[in-house]
Order: structure tokens, then C-alpha cells, then sequence
């Protein structure tokens, strides 16, 4: 309001400076996705977001305890935090995530700048934490199961400009899997409801974002857990189809075992579906496979990889293989490659078998030593450059659609973005926006990527693709 003439303003704002939190996120796209519902969150409770450490009041490590060196990071960025919080005791440092959930209060006994240690159930309590931690200066806890997760109600608006997000539609796992953390740290499963994941994706469809992930440890057990109604993953795709705005749709993980024909149909129905799925099989001897538990045989695998295929023969496949798991001989790991040769995965995610404290295959005698699991990750990993660079090759000539997502790292006058099949492909910007889907012809296939110009020829389009499956 305007002073009085002569005297002093009748009424005064202050704006208070709002705090200032950082978050550093180690692990899965779940994680990323639970690190935005965090930063949501806490802009309510009047923190804004800085990528600067220095600059905090707040600083929340998410973490991953899937591999041990995922968690060695963590311990590490910590010992680094602690010269910030020397310099400014009032900061708050919490760590979240499935490291958390696992560790508990002993995380205080590894760290001693830690003040807050939250698990996968108890992000909505977080501001309730840090109110707690900052006034009284004390150490909390909050690691307990829920019987339902709030925090999977949570929405984080994406920022303006983002044109990809993801979109949480269940947690937990049942399945056990003999090397797997997760169903002890996540919890069993729990699906959200479809009318809140609808609601959420039209949000975001309004907001600018045009390409959605949905996420989940098994998205295609979801409906059959906890919250379940006789709405499956299938009808959850189909409904997603039909929203204006949204023009690509993407899930993981996938787990084999589950993965029904009525999704694997929704991949020559629905336009918006990305034709890329991955797929773990994590090995290719049914003997490992029985040992980890998951439920399938490698004959099992290859039949849904082949009627992936015969839906939509230009769908990309990735993959995850343990290799060195407890038991493993030269035999059973002969089996995976040769599992690879009959697939010939797009990409693959190799690991060197990690034990994670708490899980059944911990307790197996018969370990791979260090040096053949090394050996043996080297082979396989040489082997998937080829398949990779092979599959890579298959573009060459063809003219994609490509998902418009920034400036490129390979030149100040590049765009970069992703075909539905997930792959990279740079190209010379041409009075391109950024979220626009724009037709590229592919040049040169490289490892990682590919090489494209923009053209005007439209690229072959959904129609087509069906009539080819059929």
C-alpha cells in the first residue's frame, strides 16, 4: 500500500530468504524420481533447491544399496560433507534411500555429521526431521514400514522446460530374488491408484512434458499387490494412450516372469508405447536361474523375446546380467553367452556378482573368486559392444523420429535427443525446440550413439509398423 503523504508506509513486507537444500542422488530412476517428490516437498517447507553443497542449509544424500559400491560413494561424499558442516554447524545433513532403510540408526555410528536418517516409507515425514533436528539438535530416525507409503502420493510438477519425467505407479517387491536387497528395503509390493497415476500424467501432459517413464521394481506385477482391483499394468498403458499431450510412453523394470501377452499385445496397439523394453534375465543357466529364484527358464525368456519381436519387429531389448553369482562354473556361464548370441541384446547393464548383507544367496559357500568374476564380466562385456555396435549398424539409412531433449555435448551447434527405441542420436540444430519430435536421418552409428541430420521426409510411422508386425 502506498505511504501517506509525508510519513512513513502504513504497511512494511519482509520476505524472508528462503533456505536452501541440496540433494545428491546415488542409485535407480526410482531414486530420481523419490529425490523430485523430495525437493517438492521441502520447497513447501521453504527450501529451494541449490547445486551448490556450500550454499545449503540442508543437505539429503538418497542412496542405493543395491551394489557395495554404490554404498562406498555415499561414505565417502559424507567424509566430504563434513568439512561444510564444520564451517556451518547449523547445517542439516540427512541420508535417505535403500541404504537407509537397510542401515538405520547404525548409519549414525558410520558418520558422525550425520543428523537425519530416513528410509524408503518415511520421505513425507522428512520436514517433520529436519524441524526436529534443527531446534533441538538431536539425531532422528524414522526406518519403519508402513502399511501403505505415503510418499507414493507425492507429486512433483516438473520443472518449466522438462519435457521427460517420471512417474512412480508402485513400490515394493514380492519376489525375493536370492542376490536381491530390494523387497527388505522397499517393502512389498503396493500399487498406486490408477485414477491418482492418470491424474498425475495429465498434470504433467499440461505442464509441458511429453515423455513419462513409469516406474516400479516390477511394473508388470502391479494391480496384484497390496491396493490391488483388477486393473492391470495393460489397462494402465492403454488409458495413458489416450492422453492428450503425452505423445511417448516408457516403463522399467520388467521382470520376465510376469510379463503377460496381454502387454506384450499393448506393443502393436498403442501408438504412444516406446518400442523399447528392458527385460533382466540376469543369466542364461537355468541352474543360476534357480539359484537366484526368479522364476522363469532361459527358454522361457528367449519365447517372450521372440513374441516381443513378431509384435514389433523394431523393438529395442536391454537387458541385466550378474555374472561370478555364487555356484557359477565355466559352464553355466557359457550358457549366458550363448543366451546372448540367440538374443542379441541393444544394450545390456553387466555386473560382477555383489553379496548384500541379508539376502539368501549371502549365505551360499560356493563364491566365484574375485579374479574369474573380472575375467568373466571383461568377456561378456566385450561381446555386447559387438552385439550393440551391430544393432547400432541396423539404423544406418533410416530415418527416425527423435524426441528433441537439449544442446548436445558433441559440438556448441548440435542437438541431441532419443528415438523411441532409446537410442542417442546427435544431429545439427535447424530451427529445432526443444520437445519438438522431429524426423532425423541416421548417417553413422557409433557405440554409444548415433549420427544424424534432420530431414524433411516424414519416417515410417505407427500404421506402418502394425501392418509390418502383422
Amino acid at each position: 500500500m502506498p505511504a501517506a503523504s509525508g510519513g512513513e508506509p502504513r504497511f512494511r513486507l519482509v520476505m524472508e530468504e528462503k533456505k536452501k537444500i541440496y540433494i545428491q542422488t546415488f542409485g535407480c530412476q526410482m531414486n530420481v524420481h523419490d529425490s523430485d517428490q523430495i525437493a517438492a516437498m521441502m520447497l513447501d517447507a521453504g527450501y529451494g533447491p541449490t547445486e551448490d553443497p556450500r550454499q545449503a542449509d540442508l543437505i539429503v544424500i538418497n542412496t542405493c544399496s543395491i551394489r557395495e559400491k554404490a554404498a562406498e560413494k555415499v561414505y565417502s561424499q559424507l567424509g566430504r560433507f563434513a568439512a561444510l558442516k564444520e564451517e556451518k554447524p547449523s547445517l542439516v545433513i540427512a541420508v535417505g534411500g535403500c541404504l537407509a532403510q537397510q542401515w538405520g540408526a547404525k548409519f549414525f555410528r558410520r558418520s558422525q555429521v550425520l543428523d537425519i536418517v530416513f528410509g524408503t516409507h518415511n520421505i513425507h515425514k522428512l520436514p517433520e526431521m529436519v524441524r526436529t533436528a534443527s531446534l533441538r539438535r538431536v539425531q532422528v530416525t524414522e526406518t519403519a514400514f508402513r502399511k501403505s507409503v505415503p510418499s507414493l502420493a507425492l507429486k512433483a510438477v516438473p520443472a518449466p522446460g522438462k519435457i521427460s519425467a517420471f512417474v512412480t505407479i508402485m513400490q515394493g517387491c514380492n519376489n525375493f530374488c536370492s542376490y536381491c536387497i530390494v523387497p527388505y528395503v522397499r517393502g512389498r509390493e503396493e500399487s498406486r491408484p490408477h485414477r491418482d497415476i492418470l491424474d498425475e500424467v495429465g498434470m504433467m501432459a499440461e505442464n509441458g512434458v511429453r515423455e513419462v517413464t513409469l516406474l516400479g521394481q516390477n511394473v508388470n506385477s502391479y494391480g496384484l499387490g497390496t491396493n490391488g482391483s483388477g486393473y492391470r499394468f495393460p489397462d494402465l498403458l492403454r488409458d495413458m494412450g489416450k492422453i492428450d499431450g503425452i505423445k511417448r510412453i516408457r516403463f522399467t523394470t520388467s521382470h520376465p516372469k510376469d510379463l503377460s501377452d496381454d502387454l506384450i499385445r499393448c506393443f502393436g496397439e498403442i501408438e504412444t508405447l516406446c518400442n523399447h523394453i528392458h527385460l533382466p534375465v540376469q543369466s542364461g543357466s537355468d541352474r543360476i536361474l534357480a539359484r537366484m529364484n526368479r522364476g522363469y527358464t532361459a527358454a522361457d525368456y528367449l519365447d517372450k523375446v521372440g513374441r516381443l519381436r513378431a509384435v514389433r519387429p523394431d523393438i529395442s531389448v536391454t537387458s541385466d546380467v550378474i555374472v561370478g553369482f555364487p555356484g557359477e562354473t565355466d559352464e553355466d556361464f557359457r550358457a549366458t553367452i550363448a543366451l546372448m548370441n540367440k538374443i542379441r541384446f541393444d544394450n545390456l547393464f553387466s555386473f560382477k556378482y555383489s553379496e548384500r548383507e541379508g539376502t539368501a544367496a549371502a549365505g551360499f559357500g560356493d563364491k566365484v573368486p574375485r579374479g574369474i568374476r573380472s575375467e568373466r564380466l571383461s568377456v561378456l562385456q566385450a561381446l555386447q559392444e559387438e552385439h550393440t555396435q551391430e544393432r547400432n549398424r541396423e539404423l544406418e539409412g533410416k530415418v527416425l523420429d527423435v524426441l528433441v531433449e537439449g544442446p548436445s555435448k558433441t559440438g556448441k551447434d548440435d542437438l541431441t535427443g532419443r528415438t523411441c527405441g532409446n537410442k542417442i542420436v546427435n544431429f545439427r540444430q535447424r530451427e529445432t525446440a526443444i520437445g519438438e519430435t522431429v524426423p532425423v536421418f541416421i548417417k553413422k552409428a557409433y557405440l554409444h550413439s548415433l549420427r544424424g541430420e534432420l530431414t524433411g521426409a516424414a519416417s515410417p510411422g505407427f500404421i506402418a509398423r502394425r501392418a509390418e508386425a502383422q
